[in-house]
């Protein structure tokens, strides 16, 4: 329980773990944003991003029963860092209320946004974990999602999730690489 343990004692808990099934569903998500976006028209487009990501916690909760991490293994000793990352879920989801307003403006906006926003959860993450990969993650992020959507105007529903799936690629090495060496 965590009463009996130290906050550092459940961070180390925390930061041992795998730490891919978060990422491989935002990979999931992303990709079919990129793959609909080469088929739908703009409704089609917006209502898909909007489905894919909000989806990312459920397929998040799928994929880890698959990489062993099983979100919802009530055997594990409670740890205070799940609530601190169920927080950071909980914040990007509420960005929404950033992203809706600008997507009723111009529905390009919302894989800017949504892209950007939802991206902040890995600032948090790169704390607990002490490792560098969520700045680099969260940075990189804003500064290319933002770049694209101005370098691609007229392709910003495929340019922004291709960012976003190339990074999510590089975060899911990592952290593998990240979990194995410690695992060792």
């Amino acid at each position: 329980m965590s009463l009996n343990r130290t906050l550092e004692e459940q961070r180390k808990d925390f930061a041992a773990r795998r730490l891919i099934a978060t990422p491989i569903a935002g990979l999931i998500a992303w990709t079919v944003v990129a793959v609909g976006a080469l088929f739908l028209g703009p409704v089609g487009k917006s209502l898909l991003l909007f489905v894919a990501t909000g989806s990312i916690v459920y397929l998040g909760i799928l994929v880890s029963k698959l990489t062993g991490e099983d979100f919802l293994d009530k055997s594990r000793p409670k740890n205070t860092f799940d609530t601190l990352f169920m927080y950071s879920v909980g914040m990007a989801v509420l960005v929404y209320a950033i992203a809706i307003p600008f997507f009723m403006l111009d529905h390009t906006s919302l894989p800017l946004s949504v892209g950007v926003l939802t991206g902040l959860m890995w600032l948090p993450i790169s704390w607990i974990i002490q490792h560098w990969i969520g700045i680099v993650h969260g940075v990189l992020r804003t500064v290319l999602v933002v770049g694209a959507w101005y370098l691609f105007p007229e392709q910003r529903f495929l340019a922004i999730p291709v960012v976003i799936i190339v990074l999510y690629l590089f975060a899911i090495v990592v952290l593998e690489k990240r979990w194995r060496a410690l695992s060792k």
